[in-house]
């Protein structure tokens, strides 16, 4: 297993444009204790799933994150809150200034759930919620408006001791169907790839959002939008954020058991068409045979980290997600390959090649300047070429 680390988080908090309704809450002493013999107690020693939901300003993520809090769903969800704006009830209920210093405090509300509300990461408020564990099984962070979810994403691939406790399950981006298209093809200075556009790109969930607020015409336009910056992630359309959190949890997006359902997923992903000059678009190929690993590593490093690989227009290539199934020579399982920004990973999946099927090498990739056909010719180049022998 490979990894490295990803970009550092930026933007500023911002308010949600919307005023939420607070959740009612209780103090976490008067909540009685579960006893070990209480049925549906979770693995002590068992990791925590994180996911990740993103999306702009206004787009209705906090929302969805108080859906999640005051719905009775029969889950145990330990939800981060990062974006509230100045004098929120909630906000005072959960943090209080010590000395210039913000105090995190977790509070435990009537369904179950937990929440804690933060002005940083949330990795710390993650670190202090994991002495609490066992009484949550799940865990949502938000993110603020503009941050970029591949920088939070990758602090739980490169911290080794977060890593024990919890793992990423996914990363959820909310769109607001008024305003979402606008906010997609906003151009940025210097070329750079704004906020709203690099969200839907990472994400493994796109939720349309508001849909009753527009006409079918414009939410077709959106929906066709994000398919063309996203060809891999699940798109769902919905009325203030209310989802099945069946379609939101438990999604094993970055690790080896996604690797069954991926391969499914793979066989019907297709190359999409940039909206805008130097937009993000999806590539997909399929390569027949088997790597080594470390041509592999050669190839992805180059592409990822070397940034060397450049389109027919001499641009260089920018790689956001990458996602695929590999073969390497000499391990018998499905290799998943995952890459989030500069940080990769590969890992054995349950599933084994069959002997009598030819193995083969489908590549995801979402990013810019992205070239189908010099991206294919380079993969096999690099990966299939034999070792010289000595």
């Amino acid at each position: 297993m490979l990894r490295t680390g990803g970009p550092q988080d930026g933007g500023e908090e911002e308010e949600e444009e919307e005023e939420e309704d607070c959740p009612e809450l209780v103090p976490i002493v008067v909540q009685q204790q579960q006893t070990e013999e209480e049925e549906g107690k979770p693995d002590p020693c068992a990791k925590i799933p994180v996911t990740i939901i993103t999306g702009y300003l206004g787009a209705g993520k906090t929302t969805l994150l108080n859906y999640i809090l005051t719905e009775q769903h029969n889950k145990r969800i330990a939800v981060i809150l990062n974006e509230f704006g100045e004098g929120s009830a909630l906000e005072k209920s959960l943090a209080v200034s010590q000395g210039g210093e913000l105090f995190e405090e977790w509070l435990e509300l009537r369904n179950g759930c937990l929440c804690c509300s933060v002005k940083d990461n949330g990795l710390k408020a993650i670190e202090n919620l994991m002495q609490k564990k066992g009484k949550f099984d799940y865990i949502l962070l938000e993110t603020t408006g503009l941050a970029d979810p591949g920088a939070v994403a990758s602090m739980f691939w490169v911290d080794a001791e977060l890593g024990s406790d919890i793992y990423l399950d996914g990363i959820v981006s909310v769109v607001d169907s008024k305003y979402g298209l606008k906010h997609l093809m906003e151009e940025k200075a210097d070329g750079l790839i704004n906020e709203a556009v690099r969200q839907v790109a990472l994400a493994d969930i796109v939720i349309i959002n508001k849909t009753d607020l527009v006409a079918e015409e414009e939410l077709i336009k959106i929906r066709t939008l994000i398919r063309s910056i996203n060809g891999l992630g699940k798109i769902l359309e919905t009325q203030r954020s209310r989802v099945d959190l069946s379609n939101v949890l438990d999604l094993h997006s970055f690790d080896n058991l996604s690797g069954i359902s991926l391969q499914k997923k793979l066989q019907h992903v297709q190359t999409t068409q940039p909206h805008l000059d130097k937009s993000i678009v999806t590539v997909t190929f399929e390569v027949l045979g088997s790597a080594t690993e470390e041509n592999l590593n050669i190839f992805i490093q180059n592409l990822l980290w070397e940034k060397i690989v450049k389109n027919k227009a001499d641009s260089t290539m920018e790689v956001i997600r990458l996602k695929g199934l590999v073969s390497i020579k000499d391990k018998p399982h499905q290799v998943i390959v995952q890459g989030v920004h500069e940080l990769y990973d590969l890992e054995e999946t349950p599933v084994r090649w069959e002997d009598d099927t030819e193995r083969t090498n489908r590549l995801v990739l979402i990013g810019r300047n992205l070239d189908k056909e010099i991206l294919k010719h380079l993969f096999i180049d690099t990966v299939t070429k034999k070792k010289e022998s000595s």
